[in-house]
C-alpha cells in the first residue's frame, strides 16, 4: 500500500496535535469538589510537602466571609463561595490564578450557621467545565454564570421542590456530567409517613428540569437528613449517579433516574442485637474506583465496600458485599481509594489505611489530633489530611505509616486542598493561599 508524502505529513501532524493536546505535561484543572474525576486525586508532580505562613507561598487573599466549600480551578481562574462582609450575603467569588478577585455574584441571602461555625449556607463548592460556572447554596439557591461573571440563570430549589427540613444546612454539591447538574436533596421532617428526599438532573445551560426521582427509604427522625454529596460512578463502561442518605446508598441512571441499586443494612437496625440509631445521619460522601464503592456511615459504625456492578436491592446480598469494616467509619471525610488501597481520615484524625480487595486493616495511626472536616486528597505520593485549625498533615501513600511533613497556617480551615498546576490551594475561613514550590 503506497501512502504519498503529503498523506504522511498531514496524519504525523494530526498525530502530534493529539499528543500535544492530550498531555499537558502533568497539568489539570480541578473542575469539582473532589477534582477531576470525584475521587480526590491529582495527577501532578513536583509539588510542596512543606509549608508555612512564609514558606511556598505564592500568594494570599483575604476572603470576605468564611465558608467550608472547596474552590474550583479551570485554566487561570479559581471559583469559590463565601459569605459576604456582612455575614448574610451568599457570594460566588471568581479569582485569578495570579491572586485577584476578578468578580463576584450574590445568589442569595439570609444565610444560617450550622453547629457554631461548622458550616454555613456557603458550604456547597461550585463546579465548571471551563464555559460555565455552577453554584449552589445552602438556601437553594442556583445559578449559572459565564466565566466573566455573566448570569445565564438562576432558580430556587426549595421554591421548586419544597422547603427544606434539615437540621444543620443543606450541604450537598451537585455533580457535573455532560451539560447536566445532579442534584440530591436528603431531608424531611421526621415522620416516618413524609418524604421529601429527590434526587433530580437539570439542564446545565437553562436550569430546567430533565428529570426528578423522589427517593423513598422509610428513614425516619435525623437519618432522614444527609449532608453527604452525590457522586458519579465512571469507570469500565459503567455510568451511573451514587446518592447517599437516609440509610440507604442508592445508584441511578444518569438519562432518567430510574433506580439501578440500593444497598441497605447501613443502620444497627438490621444488626439483630442492636436498635435503630435514631441520628446516624450521612456526612461523608462515597468513593469509587474502579469495580468498587466505598460507602461509609457514621459515628464509628461499619464501612462498607460493594461491586457496582449488580442490580436490584443488595442489602445482604452476599454476592454484592466485597468486604465490611466492622467500625471507625470516618463520619466527616470521605474515603480516598489510590493503589488499591482505602484510606479513611476519621474526625479525630487518626488515619487508616485497609486493602481495596479485602479491606484488611494495614494500619491506623495518628496524625494530628483536633476535628477534621475536609476529605483526604492524594497527589505524587503523598496524602494531605486536614484539621480544623489548618494543620495538613502530609503522610507518604502505601501500606506502611509514615509522616513526611505536618504544615499550619494559623487559620481555621473545612476546606479541603485543591491541586492546579502544580499548586496547591487552601481556602481558610479567612484566605485563599496559593502554596507552590519555591516560592
Amino acid at each position: 500500500m503506497r501512502v504519498t508524502t503529503a498523506v504522511f505529513l498531514g496524519t504525523f501532524a494530526a498525530a502530534m496535535l493529539f499528543v500535544i493536546l492530550a498531555a499537558p505535561l502533568g497539568a489539570e484543572n480541578w473542575p469539582s469538589w473532589r477534582g477531576p474525576t470525584q475521587n480526590g486525586i491529582s495527577i501532578e508532580k513536583n509539588l510542596p510537602v512543606e509549608w508555612s505562613r512564609t514558606k511556598n507561598v505564592a500568594w494570599t487573599l483575604p476572603l470576605p466571609g468564611p465558608a467550608g466549600a472547596s474552590p474550583v480551578v479551570w485554566d487561570d481562574l479559581i471559583y469559590l463561595t463565601s459569605l459576604g462582609e456582612n455575614g448574610a450575603d451568599l457570594l460566588l467569588l471568581c479569582v485569578s490564578t495570579d491572586g485577584r478577585e476578578l468578580w463576584r455574584r450574590q445568589l442569595g441571602s439570609g444565610n444560617e450557621n450550622a453547629r457554631g461555625d461548622e458550616g454555613n449556607w456557603a458550604s456547597p463548592s461550585p463546579v465548571t467545565d471551563g464555559r460555565h460556572v455552577w453554584s449552589m447554596m445552602g438556601s437553594g439557591d442556583v445559578a449559572c454564570f459565564t466565566p466573566a461573571g455573566k448570569p445565564v440563570w438562576h432558580i430556587n430549589l426549595q421554591e421548586r421542590y419544597g422547603r427544606f427540613q434539615i437540621q444543620f444546612g443543606m450541604s450537598s454539591t451537585p455533580v457535573l456530567y455532560n451539560n447536566r447538574l445532579y442534584v440530591q436533596l436528603i431531608h424531611g421532617d421526621g415522620q416516618a409517613t413524609t418524604q421529601e428526599a429527590l434526587v433530580a438532573c437539570l439542564d446545565g445551560l437553562t436550569g430546567e428540569e430533565i428529570w426528578r426521582e423522589d427517593r423513598v427509604t422509610g428513614a425516619t427522625a435525623e437519618n432522614e437528613h444527609s449532608y453527604a454529596s452525590p457522586i458519579l460512578y465512571d469507570f469500565e463502561g459503567l455510568r451511573f449517579l451514587i446518592s447517599h442518605g437516609a440509610d440507604y446508598t442508592i445508584a441511578h441512571d444518569l438519562d432518567d433516574g430510574s433506580e439501578i441499586w440500593r444497598m441497605g443494612g447501613l443502620n444497627p437496625r438490621d444488626d439483630p442485637e442492636k436498635d435503630y440509631h435514631p441520628t446516624l445521619r450521612f456526612v461523608a460522601s462515597p468513593a469509587a474506583a474502579a469495580g468498587i464503592v466505598v460507602i461509609p456511615t457514621a459515628k464509628r459504625e461499619p464501612v462498607y465496600a460493594i461491586r457496582p456492578d449488580l442490580k436490584g436491592d443488595l442489602t445482604g446480598n452476599k454476592q454484592a458485599l466485597l468486604w465490611k469494616y466492622p467500625r471507625n467509619t470516618p463520619d466527616v471525610p470521605s474515603p480516598l481509594i489510590h493503589g488499591g488501597l482505602v484510606y479513611l481520615c476519621r474526625e479525630d484524625g487518626n488515619l487508616l489505611c485497609l486493602d481495596a480487595k479485602t479491606g484488611e486493616e494495614l494500619y491506623h495511626e495518628r496524625t494530628h489530633v483536633l476535628r477534621h472536616r475536609a476529605s483526604p486528597v492524594y497527589a505524587d505520593g503523598h496524602i494531605y489530611t486536614t484539621a480544623r485549625d489548618g494543620v495538613i498533615t502530609v503522610t507518604k501513600a502505601g501500606r506502611d505509616f509514615e509522616i513526611v511533613a505536618q504544615n499550619e497556617l494559623g487559620e481555621d480551615m473545612a476546606s479541603s486542598p485543591v491541586i492546579s498546576n502544580g499548586t496547591i490551594y487552601l481556602r481558610t475561613f479567612d484566605a485563599l493561599w496559593a502554596i507552590r514550590e519555591g516560592k
